[in-house]
């Protein structure tokens, strides 16, 4: 399925503008887990966000899991089934999460391999399907409609079901209060 993206500008007059209308330009599908799929579909490199009439392709850049500093990015994930993935698979993870330049996110003897931690505020909203949210202590399963704040915290996300689950993230730079780093 493919992602629409829809970018507004300004022309030489100051009115709003349509500047591109189509698919997520920069979608990665190689990741080292069968059928995981990024889809970048924006990132600002601060907030406040500098706003320009328009701008270069900002996802045209090597994939990275965090945002920029002081920034936010805006992904869709496609998670496929554990079972058709090798998501299950220490390994697997390793390879996904050296891919997406975030090897150190990793969390060590975890309840499932993908278990992983950044320094940001991440929002998370399922599009289509089901995905069980994984912490250190517990577990939900969270279906279309529902919106996770994920914030700072160890997770996972596993798919035990038969078809894949699309999920909205909107990722900004976090910084951890003293303690928790």
């Amino acid at each position: 399925m493919t992602a629409r993206r829809i970018v507004t500008g300004h022309d030489a007059e100051g009115r709003a503008v349509i500047l591109s209308d189509g698919p997520v330009p920069t979608v990665y599908d190689n990741l080292g887990a069968p059928g995981l799929v990024f889809r970048e579909v924006w990132e600002t490199p601060a907030t406040p966000a500098p706003i320009a009439p328009s701008e270069p392709e900002p996802t045209d850049h090597a994939l990275k899991l965090a945002p920029p500093p002081n920034g936010v990015r805006i992904r869709i994930v496609d998670i496929p089934p554990d079972g058709k993935s090798g998501r299950g698979d220490r390994a697997a993870a390793k390879a996904v999460f050296d891919n997406i330049g975030a090897a150190h996110a990793l969390a060590a003897d975890a309840p499932h391999p993908f278990m992983h931690r950044t320094e940001t505020v991440d929002f998370g909203i399922v599009l289509d399907g089901e995905i069980t949210l994984i912490v250190d202590r517990g577990e939900t399963v969270v279906r279309a409609g529902d919106v996770i704040v994920q914030r700072g915290t160890n997770h996972a996300w596993a798919n035990r079901t038969d078809r894949v689950c699309r999920i909205a993230f909107v990722l900004i730079d976090g910084k951890f209060a003293p303690g928790l780093a």
